[in-house]
């Protein structure tokens, strides 16, 4: 009875959510009872996964950045631990990519048992980058050179800074939908038995004013620290220009997707950067202004 009562109360939290309102409003599709225990397990056993390690690698992250990357648990002797930085720099941005192509979807769609793989997918997708990061973040070998570290008011000041960094990186990615970026929604389809339920083309909250919020919050952590080390001034560089680049790819697979209405979306608004409010409210106004 009480296993009972925490899976409902369980159910009706996940229902109540928005993003997931279209999953749970979906038709389920008929399944043997033990077909149906199988997939729950495996969705349980793929969502714990995901959350867990996707929790561990944000905490990473804050932690290692607010440091400057100076603690870690990387101990190859430099100068060749430039060489294993670079590549754990390098294999975060590469695997992110390439399990967006098709051959990558087909690759994410073999990472699950049988008849499970394409269901499944953003939650692979997002445990696969979430163990990058992981991995990127505690086993960087650190320089062990600092040269600057915030004291006093400074520190007050630059630590409110990085904070609402992560807050609007926290804001633009449930703009995005919370439930395709934390890897909620995979889990979720399978568990309910129905196909993942897309949200639409993200254009409201941040994405009124950017087009890729989510690349340009996370730039904003990278230069936002309280501590400035080589280390993480390399770091800032790579993710900055891989922030910057990376949406280009992005935007092709939305014009695919969404066609006409993304191209609307794209000649309305800006790339990376918000327009300033008196410029925009003065194209708004012209009639004779061309947004493109």
């Amino acid at each position: 009875m009480p296993d009972r009562s925490i899976s409902k109360r369980l159910y009706d939290g996940l229902t109540s959510l928005p993003p997931l309102a279209a999953t749970f409003a979906a038709q389920p599709m008929p399944r043997a009872p033990g077909e149906r225990r199988r997939a729950v397990l495996v969705a349980l056993v793929y969502g714990c996964a995901c959350h867990l390690i996707f929790a561990a690698a944000v905490i990473a992250m804050i932690v290692a950045m607010w440091f400057g990357m100076s603690r870690a648990f990387g101990t190859v002797p430099y100068p060749f631990a430039w060489a294993v930085n670079l590549a754990l720099i390098v294999q975060f941005p590469l695997g992110h990519s390439l399990f967006l192509s098709r051959a990558g979807n087909r690759a994410l769609a073999r990472l699950a048992p049988a008849n499970s793989g394409k269901t499944l997918a953003t939650t692979t997708y997002a445990l696969i980058a979430s163990l990058q990061l992981a991995a990127l973040f505690v086993f960087w070998t650190p320089t062990g050179t600092i040269w600057w570290r915030a004291e006093g008011p400074a520190l007050w000041a630059v630590s409110g800074l990085y904070a609402s960094s992560w807050l609007l990186l926290m804001k633009a990615s449930f703009d995005a939908g919370a439930e395709v970026q934390s890897g909620l929604l995979g889990w979720v389809s399978l568990a309910r038995g129905v196909r993942p339920q897309f949200p639409p083309m993200p254009k409201f909250g941040l994405f009124r004013f950017v087009r890729h919020p989510i690349y340009l919050a996370f730039t904003l952590t990278l230069w936002t620290v309280p501590t400035w080390t080589p280390d993480q001034l390399v770091l800032a560089i790579s993710f900055t220009l891989y922030c910057t680049l990376a949406p280009i790819l992005k935007e092709r697979r939305y014009q695919r997707m969404f066609g006409a209405e993304f191209e609307t979306y794209r000649t309305q608004t800006p790339y990376f950067v918000p327009r300033a409010p008196i410029r925009q409210a003065r194209q708004e106004h012209d009639p004779n202004h061309d947004p493109a």
